[in-house]
């Protein structure tokens, strides 16, 4: 159920329309998105507003006095509901851009088409696959795609000039067509966007010879992505206003898989690596030469070292993403038994065995 009006705002049914615009400016300046710590600030945010477009209208006020939600929900559409209330003044005077704020919640736009609905295009999503090596360091790289972009030629109007229009005869240039309902003794008007001029109030005369009328074209973009150190295998990185244009641009995903490497196994920031050593070599103890990536390393094996024991090389692992310092490397340490020896090997362990055995 639709909370009361009244209630949202916190006047009571008798209050003037400076009192409900008093009340209103000082909800608006509390729960808007940017300024707000309340988790629900966006949803507050529209609320409010829809409160003011009915109680700031006589027509509006009066028709939910008398019918509550239902009678409104009846008569007016989602648009209907916010045209011809000034919001724009009441914006300018608390966030200085007036035009963004209900660009970025209710997708309408002020001016000639205030309040129609903006079509926007979809987003696009690549797959671009990275090296380890990239994870370390970072790295920047070249995308090439194809996408849906406005024609630059007409400025996605689809005309060859501005010149180039009439008005449309079905809705007389308002971009909008009238549907009335009678119910009995009442009469419900829904007004709807032109199916002729799709809203716009116009109709092309002679289309834009680059795309034939569309107001966009489907032509390669490129971008530079940029892969931060210490980037995590599935990450998606967004680039606004990138994706496809249908009336206003989508966004452009850039999802990273980091490839398999030959020599290390990603642990989060840690990065293991096998090193493979003789039975000898275990026993006694012995200097081997590691890979990391950010060099070769040596290091030492104590004797007695057993199988899968690790060695850890702090600071040679892969960044932290956003934030400060290095995971490790991690240096497990694996040796195989002989499967083929020589006579004079043979004797050795013999006398090895002999020397554990008595």
């Amino acid at each position: 159920m639709k909370k009361d009006y009244y209630e949202i705002l916190g006047v009571d049914r008798n209050a003037s329309k400076e009192e409900i615009k008093k009340a209103y400016k000082k909800l608006a300046r509390k729960y808007h998105p940017d300024v707000s710590s309340d988790p629900n600030a966006e949803e507050k945010f529209k609320e409010v507003s829809e409160a003011y477009a009915v109680l700031s209208d006589d027509e509006k006020r009066n028709l939910y006095n008398t019918y509550g939600h239902q009678g409104v929900d009846a008569r007016y559409s989602r648009e209907d509901i916010f045209r011809n209330v000034n919001f724009e003044d009441i914006f300018r005077d608390l966030f200085g851009n007036s035009d963004s704020i209900f660009k970025d919640f209710f997708k309408f736009d002020f001016g000639r088409d205030f309040f129609r609905r903006e079509e926007r295009g979809r987003d696009i999503n690549v797959r671009m696959e990275i090296e380890l090596e990239d994870v370390a360091f970072g790295t920047k790289k070249n995308l090439t795609y194809t996408r849906t972009k406005r024609c630059d030629y007409c400025n996605g109007t689809g005309a060859e000039s501005p010149e180039d229009f009439k008005t449309c005869d079905l809705c007389k240039g308002t971009g909008e067509v009238k549907e009335v309902k009678r119910m009995g003794f009442s009469q419900f008007v829904r007004i709807t966007s032109c199916p002729k001029c799709k809203g716009k109030g116009k109709i092309i005369t002679k289309k834009c010879k680059y795309c034939n009328g569309n107001g966009k074209l489907r032509e390669k973009s490129s971008v530079v992505v940029e892969i931060p150190k210490g980037i995590r295998d599935g990450v998606s990185l967004r680039y606004k206003e990138m994706g496809e244009y249908r009336g206003s641009y989508g966004d452009l995903y850039v999802t990273i898989r980091v490839k398999p490497h030959r020599f290390f196994k990603r642990d989060g920031n840690n990065v293991i690596y096998r090193a493979e050593i003789s039975f000898p070599e275990a026993v006694l103890g012995t200097k081997i030469e590691v890979p990391t990536l950010y060099g070769n390393e040596m290091i030492k094996i104590p004797s007695g070292i057993q199988y899968n024991d690790e060695i850890k090389l702090r600071g040679k692992g892969l960044p932290r993403m956003g934030s400060f310092g290095k995971g490790d490397q991690i240096v497990k340490i694996v040796f195989r038994t002989p499967e083929k020896l020589s006579r004079r090997e043979k004797e050795l362990y013999r006398e090895l065995l002999e020397l554990h055995s008595s």
